[in-house]
């Protein structure tokens, strides 16, 4: 607790120069984790197979996660130390301003802060002499009194903010050190969630949540981020790094630091939970009722097991985006952004193939019905697919491929895929990802944007362009249920760019018209050009009305369109880089 002396003597220079070392350390232990990460591991992927190298990486990985520790728990001692200068600079200023009062009015301040003043010049003449029985005249008030009195109040006041302020920093930086050792645990990745839970509370004034935008356009994202100072953009980044990482418009590289600080730290506190669920209880116990069935499930168990089918779920979701970060490297495979993440609900995660605010061509894949965190994995794999055959077009500028899981997709056929709120709750997401990923690349036209929607996400993708402009310069749909308008012309973008694969085995083009998802029009339906049915019909993109692309497709079934070598994957790739002559229709 300081004293007005403390308080006057501080030097809150000193708080923020260890804040700029600290400042420093987590600047270049975030670059140090960005070598590791994509240049050395990177570069052993390419040139080594060995059992040395796979050593070298385990070693590599471990000092990436050390240095993404050191990153984050520095960058928060940063923001507190900062946080606590700032916020100590204004009841010191209010105590030096008490003070240099009182020393204006030749006022004594005492070391309790009581504040002395001196006696009165008296304003009346005392009685004559002799004159005792004379009533003494009243004394006038002393001006000085009051003067004094607001002066020791102020002082108290500025002492007592000081105080509340130094109590709530004080608790929070005794906490902010590591364990002694090498190996970044579990328990420290989750000990520094935490931490960063106490700073939030501590530095809550200093740097507000409530001042990061919520549910504004992509570019009053940006505006908001570019008028920070690069300090105020590291500290709000490690102090709030979920809403950072979530915000459209920010540049791909700032989101993808903040979602990797979430993701390990998620992963972390993942491990831990499982290790506390305990031993399996016993699935059956006795019926109680003492009647048939003679022994019934023990609910107990079905919330142990509950419990650990959804944590191992997350936990496949987040080994599958790890490994997308550890393949870097590897057959040429470029860096990857995580430009979004959460484990709420079925959990959602926005991952790019190479820097898409720098790409010349990019490509946003929308997954369908069935997808979550959970199997992630494959719909990486696609993009990592679609991405490796673009390098085969010569002459092709640099090229980004993203899965975009950012909503809640339909997990079941019947009924949730024949829903289609499923689709109008996703699509307004997803055009806000549109905008700030134009936002971040510098406007609409600094890349060749592609959306290729997959099952029910292109039913998304579809009402996209309903809610709004959908970003893109063309549209690609597989196995699409339905896009909820009756021609392609409908889609906002010129029917020349809107391009379907259907395989002829995949029944989802026909089960999304007993759902009802396709759309409407005054029309023929026809099968290689013979008319079979007229009037108002239902087309969904396959169909010859509905006046799409209808590309040439080698695969089968509903889930093998982004198979490697396939001429299916060879059109999409050759749409997502404007080679429209090399489509096979």
């Amino acid at each position: 607790m300081p004293t007005w002396q403390q308080l006057r003597d501080l030097k809150l220079s000193d708080y923020t120069t260890a804040a700029d070392g600290y400042g420093k350390v987590s600047s270049r232990a975030d670059a140090a984790k960005g070598r590791v990460d994509n240049e050395m591991l990177s570069k052993l992927h390419e040139t080594q197979e060995s059992d040395a190298s796979k050593a070298a990486v385990g070693d590599l990985s471990r000092l990436s996660r050390n240095y993404q520790y050191l990153h984050s728990e520095c960058g928060l001692i940063r923001t507190a130390l900062n946080g606590l200068a700032t916020e100590l600079a204004g009841p010191q200023k209010k105590l030096k301003q008490a003070l240099e009062d009182a020393a204006n009015l030749k006022f004594t301040v005492s070391a309790d802060g009581s504040v002395h003043f001196p006696a009165p010049v008296p304003l009346i003449n005392a009685p004559a002499q002799g004159a005792t029985d004379s009533p003494r005249p009243p004394l006038l008030p002393d001006p000085n009194q009051a003067k004094a009195q607001d002066i020791a109040d102020r002082i108290a006041g500025a002492v007592g903010e000081a105080n509340e302020i130094d109590g709530r920093y004080a608790g929070t930086l005794r906490k902010l050190k590591a364990a002694p050792g090498l190996d970044v645990t579990d328990a420290m990745l989750t000990d520094a969630a935490q931490d960063t839970k106490d700073v939030q509370k501590a530095a809550g004034h200093f740097l507000p949540e409530s001042a990061i935008p919520h549910d504004k356009s992509a570019a009053d994202n940006r505006a908001w981020w570019d008028g920070l100072t690069q300090e105020q953009r590291d500290e709000y980044s490690t102090l709030y790094p979920e809403r950072i990482g979530a915000l459209d418009g920010l540049p791909s590289p700032v989101r993808d630091d903040a979602n990797r600080m979430v993701l390990a730290q998620s992963h972390a506190q993942v491990d831990v939970d499982l290790k506390n669920l305990g031993p399996e209880p016993s699935k059956m116990i006795a019926n109680p009722s003492g009647s048939y069935p003679v022994a019934l499930t023990n609910p107990a168990w079905q919330t142990w097991n509950d419990s650990k089918n959804r944590l191992n779920a997350q936990l496949k979701g987040m080994d599958a985006i790890q490994k997308r970060f550890d393949n870097t490297g590897k057959e040429g495979l470029p860096q990857a952004y995580l430009l979004g993440f959460d484990t709420k609900g079925n959990g959602h995660a926005i991952i790019a193939n190479g820097n898409p605010d720098t790409a010349k061509n990019t490509a946003v894949y929308v997954p369908g019905t069935t997808s979550k965190l959970e199997g992630i994995g494959g719909d990486i794999n696609r993009m990592t697919n679609l991405w490796n055959d673009t390098q085969g077009f010569p002459g092709s500028p640099s090229t980004s491929t993203i899965t975009w899981l950012g909503y809640d997709a339909p997990q079941s056929i019947v009924p949730e895929a024949m829903e289609k709120h499923f689709a109008h709750e996703g699509a307004p997401k997803l055009n806000q990802f549109m905008d700030g990923l134009a936002t971040a690349q510098g406007g609409p036209d600094a890349s060749h944007t592609t959306v290729i929607g997959h099952s029910y996400g292109s039913t998304v993708v579809g009402d996209a362009t309903l809610k709004g402009h959908l970003g893109a310069d063309d549209i690609v749909v597989a196995g699409s249920p339905g896009m909820l308008v009756g021609d392609a012309g409908d889609l906002g973008i010129g029917k020349d760019h809107v391009y379907a694969e259907a395989a002829g085995d995949d029944p989802v083009p026909l089960g999304g018209k007993i759902a009802g998802l396709g759309g409407h029009k005054w029309g023929v339906q026809t099968w290689h050009g013979i008319p079979y049915d007229a009037g108002y019909i239902e087309t969904v993109p396959s169909d010859e009305a509905f006046g799409a692309h209808r590309m040439k497709t080698d695969t089968s079934g509903h889930s093998d369109y982004w198979n490697a070598d396939s001429q299916s994957l060879h059109n999409q790739a050759a749409v997502v880089v404007g080679r429209y002559d090399q489509v096979k229709e």
